[in-house]
């Protein structure tokens, strides 16, 4: 049987504050898209809009962003679970790294240089995942293994 320590609740508040990022995120997606003038449904503004329009531009960096937070966002939440099953602290401390790492990347695709996106220490969220990944993998070995 699986049992949790009352320190998986470290874990469940660092899921909570993954959340309330996506909402930021999102959020700051649709100023960006109300100031860029960019109707719903379009996902982007058009190569020709941005060159005419720096705003759709700065636009689609926001929308990329927050995108490619999405596209990580099941992995994370599933390794903080799994992971935090057997290592509950260093989970929620490798989420909080990720979490940190994702807001930084974010804001700095949004200022319209993508290359740059990882400048600084955004890159500490490829640490935070990757240190998810090996607790989630232990813990499965580990219950695989019955140790």
């Amino acid at each position: 049987m699986l049992q949790v320590t009352d320190q998986f609740g470290y874990v469940i508040v660092v899921g909570g504050m993954s959340g309330v990022l996506n909402l930021v995120l999102g959020g700051m997606v649709g100023g960006a898209r109300h100031k860029a003038k960019v109707p719903y449904p379009f996902m982007y503004a058009t190569e020709a809009d941005c060159k005419a329009d720096k705003a759709k531009y700065i636009f689609n960096c926001y929308q990329r962003a927050h995108q490619n937070f999405l596209e990580n966002y099941a992995m994370f939440l599933f390794a903080l679970g799994t992971g935090g099953i057997e290592h509950p602290v260093a989970a929620a401390v490798a989420g909080s790294f990720w979490l940190v790492g994702r807001l930084l990347y974010a804001l700095q695709y949004q200022r319209g240089d993508p290359s740059k996106r990882n400048s600084g220490i955004a890159w500490v969220h490829h640490v935070g995942m990757l240190a998810l990944l090996g607790m989630s993998l232990k813990t499965g070995v580990s219950l695989v293994m019955g140790v």
